[in-house]
């Protein structure tokens, strides 16, 4: 059966170490893409308006699984909007105070949000993936729909971290590593496969048509859904015993270099 979706993650995967990508290389596969109907997924942990930024000749036409699932957007139009409830937003933020996070960003649908005091270094960064980033006095009381929590910690500490905040807070709320010093805490079951799922449903797509590339634990649920799970070679080792392929690493083109294999009926698309 030909592939009629492709779903990429961004961080690692999709974009290169410089947070870019060859456009004029993509830009002829995506108009080929295009022409044989194949529908172009960007799934992501973060956030929408981030993620379309990088996409300025055809956003509006391509999907977008943002926010881990939590917010979909489909040929330029909202599809489908998570919530997560007040109750358990002052859970996670009563829990945090015990964490100590390097950053604490609250993501919502109308802007993702920071502490007043966050420092102008730790403001500037998070600016390079949150378009949309407020300074706030009291994060309790954000008046927005809010998707997740992103959090970052040294890199050494993050497995332990990660564990800690399974038994703290996986009763109620799934905490997700999104990249060597990132984690993400997200709604139960709106993680990128749901998404994906969402946006095949749409379009009537079956999961043996569709190809996804990822590279974190974010990604794991999004690779184990399709049929054509893919790691980048620079993936973390669960996310590779997850995937049913290998590519190149994100520097190397891994996802573009597939493409062209599904272009060219390739292994394993022949």
């Amino acid at each position: 059966m030909p592939i009629k979706l492709i779903a990429a993650d961004m961080d690692g995967t999709f974009l290169n170490n410089d947070q870019d990508y060859n456009r004029e290389r993509f830009n002829r596969q995506y108009t080929e893409l295009k022409k044989r109907g194949i529908r172009f997924v960007v799934a992501s942990g973060n956030q929408y308006y981030q993620l379309k930024s990088f996409f300025p000749d055809f956003a509006h036409e391509i999907s977008f699984v943002a926010e881990n699932g939590a917010y979909i957007v489909h040929s330029n139009e909202e599809v489908f909007c998570g919530e997560m409830n007040e109750k358990t937003v002052h859970q996670v933020l009563d829990i945090l105070h015990d964490f100590q996070p390097l950053s604490l960003v609250v993501c919502g649908r109308d802007s993702a949000y920071v502490a007043a005091n966050t420092s102008e270094a730790n403001f500037n960064q998070s600016l390079k993936y949150y378009h949309k980033l407020k300074r706030v006095d009291d994060l309790y009381t954000i008046n927005d729909t809010i998707f997740k929590f992103a959090l970052t910690f040294n890199e050494s500490e993050v497995p332990e971290v990660l564990s800690k905040l399974d038994e703290s807070v996986g009763d109620f709320i799934t905490p997700v590593t999104s990249g060597n010093v990132y984690i993400d805490l997200i709604i139960p079951g709106l993680h990128k496969a749901h998404g994906v799922k969402w946006i095949q449903d749409i379009c009537q797509i079956e999961d043996h048509e569709t190809v996804a590339f990822g590279d974190s634990s974010n990604d794991i649920e999004m690779l184990r859904h399709v049929a054509y799970g893919f790691a980048v070679e620079n993936a973390t080792e669960p996310v590779k015993a997850a995937a049913n392929y290998m590519t190149d690493t994100n520097n190397e083109e891994g996802v573009f270099n597939t493409i062209d294999a599904i272009l060219n009926d390739e292994y394993p698309f022949n």
